[in-house]
């Protein structure tokens, strides 16, 4: 692929920067809001149980429309995590769809803490 278009080039570098990979399967990321760090902080501490963005957001006293972009953003975008759709059984016996939040293998690596400049 030949990218001509100066911007389009400016936009993925920019991407491609924002992560570094470092020993082992560990990945950094520059610049880490400190929200951000709780959620996949919180995500990483809970392993494979079932929680919703209304859940994360519940937990950590955030607005659950604020967990929704930092997950969209921060964390899919970056194929660090996934939404999972389930269907879940409501107390009246109901059902209703819902959304799980997933991390990949390089989410549940990922050090929050590290060092952005560090090589």
């Amino acid at each position: 692929m030949i990218i001509t278009d100066r911007l389009t080039l400016q936009i993925i570098m920019n991407k491609f920067n924002k992560l570094k990979r470092v020993k082992g399967e560990k990945i950094i990321m520059a610049a880490m809001k400190e929200n951000t760090k709780k959620v996949i902080t919180y995500l990483q501490g809970l392993g494979n149980v079932n929680v919703t963005a209304a859940d994360v957001a519940d937990a950590l006293g955030l607005e659950k429309r604020s967990v929704d972009g930092i997950f969209t953003s921060a964390v899919q975008r970056k194929t660090l995590g996934f939404r999972e759709e389930a269907e879940i059984e409501l107390p009246d016996g109901t059902h209703q769809k819902v959304k799980f939040l997933r991390l990949t293998d390089a989410g549940k690596a990922l050090d929050v803490n590290a060092d952005p400049d560090a090589e």
